[in-house]
């Protein structure tokens, strides 16, 4: 199962990104985390988009119309989502082959302060609702106090962390299973 890993920080040392990392580490046998770089995505123009789809942007929409389902870790930017993840699912939104439509989609977040990135999830879940996403509602994953949950070198050492993002990863591959069996052409 080929999984598509996006991170919403662009920081190399984020700890969505290490959160991102676990889940790869947390997935079943037959999931396989890839996860995929996009900070050369420009930032959104229609000027730019009339002219033609920038190949950054053909990449990534490619990468995600090929995977089987694709994990969304993110930090919570001033109560909702960051505007460089925003701007790349605007992008990955334009044109007629919309890549996300039915697409399974995993969402976890993870912030210094106690929340974890509630509030970044439910913004986040209304703009993948509108691209017809098939997003898994339940286990939700909130790492709060992310900062006391990894070590210097970005490995988990808080186990409740690590058996919460387990069962979503393992909720993730069913999700998958089931939309995959129910959508397959009669």
């Amino acid at each position: 199962m080929d999984i598509v890993g996006i991170c919403g920080s662009a920081r190399s040392q984020s700890f969505n990104r290490m959160v991102l990392n676990l889940a790869g580490e947390c997935m079943p046998a037959p999931m396989k985390l890839s996860t995929m770089e996009w900070g050369d995505v420009p930032p959104f123009n229609a000027d730019v988009l009339a002219a033609g789809m920038p190949e950054s942007v053909r990449a990534v929409r490619e990468r995600i119309r090929k995977a089987d389902g694709v994990v969304i870790v993110t930090p919570e930017y001033n109560f909702s989502v960051p505007g460089m993840l925003k701007n790349l699912i605007d992008w990955i939104s334009r044109g007629e082959d919309q890549p996300f439509h039915n697409k399974p989609v995993a969402i976890l977040s993870a912030t210094t302060g106690p929340l974890g990135g509630a509030r970044v999830q439910y913004d986040l879940r209304k703009v993948l609702l509108f691209l017809n996403t098939a997003v898994l509602v339940k286990p939700e994953i909130f790492v709060g106090n992310a900062a006391q949950k990894f070590d210097a070198n970005g490995q988990c050492t808080d186990a409740l962390t690590r058996d919460f993002v387990t069962s979503q990863m393992k909720a993730f591959e069913q999700w998958i299973v089931r939309h995959n069996r129910l959508n397959q052409p009669v």
